[in-house]
């Protein structure tokens, strides 16, 4: 079993996101971390960027999925994110924390965590 990883860590997308009226009309806010189950041993071992999982599509495609659509829930983002990596990218387990941090005032933040793998 592989116990490699690759991390991405306070990924910041401003996006719709809420289940109140008021949500639907402004941009808020979301911080995502991902922990991708990787080989890299392949890239460490011959030293080439070909072996790698490119972090920077990764990213890209987190950004124009996320920034593109609407969404209630910061679980239905988690979902979402986690398939799209899976699917994607081939990944064959993925840990994400998205946080709103404006979510609750009188709280630094709120987050939720998941783990898919396929």
């Amino acid at each position: 079993m592989i116990k490699d990883s690759v991390l991405i860590e306070g990924l910041t997308i401003i996006t719709t996101i809420g289940v109140y009226d008021w949500e639907k009309t402004i941009k808020q806010k979301l911080v995502l971390d991902l922990e991708m189950q990787w080989d890299n041993k392949p890239a460490g071992l011959n030293d080439d960027v070909t072996f790698c999982l490119d972090y920077a599509k990764v990213t890209s495609a987190i950004e124009n999925y996320v920034k593109n659509r609407q969404f209630g829930l910061i679980e239905r983002v988690a979902e979402d994110v986690a398939q799209l990596i899976i699917n994607d990218f081939f990944v064959p387990r993925v840990k994400i924390k998205v946080s709103k941090p404006s979510a609750i005032p009188s709280a630094k933040n709120v987050a939720v965590i998941i783990e898919r793998q396929r």
